[in-house]
């Protein structure tokens, strides 16, 4: 089985769930085995889609400053749980693959499984999104237009990714490519390397 046939339906099960609640506060649920690869694509989108309306939120224009300053900091811890989450999944299939004979000439890849992952998870959230402008009542012919021809894009994007990435996940089982992860070089969370930080210690 495809490794995108397994990943589409959880991140649109995901996306369908936070929306029944549609709260940035919202408690997560997560309906799949503890420490599965589904659980861990579940959380993954979870993340992105707190994320994607606490961006909305703040930008608001007239949000208090103080609210969007706390917000732009549960976006920066946000991000460094979606960084831990993709390097979680890499280390899944770095384990999945780790007994395949490398071929000669086999080459690497721009960017690892989990990152190109990350890049669907997101993608799903734009579709919905976008499909939620598709259907707006208050909006007019021209808006609508416009934006079923996005949908349309990101439609053929969807089929495009998910087709690369289980491409590459084939390619990397049959060893015509390899994995090489390097692990985050985030710097703004590290007291030891953001020098507004380290200075202020």
């Amino acid at each position: 089985m495809k490794f995108t046939t397994i990943a589409l339906p959880v991140f649109e099960q995901s996306v369908a769930d936070y929306h029944r609640q549609d709260s940035v506060e919202a408690k997560i649920q997560n309906p799949h085995a503890f420490q599965t690869i589904e659980y861990y694509l579940y959380l993954k989108n979870w993340i992105d889609a707190v994320q994607w309306h606490l961006e909305d939120i703040i930008r608001d224009p007239l949000i208090d400053p103080a609210r969007a300053l706390e917000i732009k900091r549960t976006i920066d811890r946000s991000n460094q749980e979606r960084t831990d989450l993709v390097e979680l999944i890499d280390s899944y299939f770095l384990d999945k693959y780790k007994d395949v004979k490398v071929l000669p000439g086999a080459s690497i890849n721009t960017e690892s499984p989990a990152w190109a992952i990350d890049r669907l998870s997101i993608l799903v959230l734009k579709i919905a999104h976008m499909r939620e402008e598709v259907n707006r009542k208050d909006a007019d012919a021209a808006h609508h237009d416009a934006v079923t021809k996005k949908l349309n894009v990101l439609l053929e994007q969807r089929e495009d990714l998910s087709t690369a990435i289980d491409q590459l996940l084939e390619d990397i089982e049959a060893g015509r490519k390899f994995m090489k992860v390097y692990k985050q070089m985030k710097m703004y969370n590290d007291p030891s390397l953001n020098p507004v930080l380290y200075k202020n210690k």
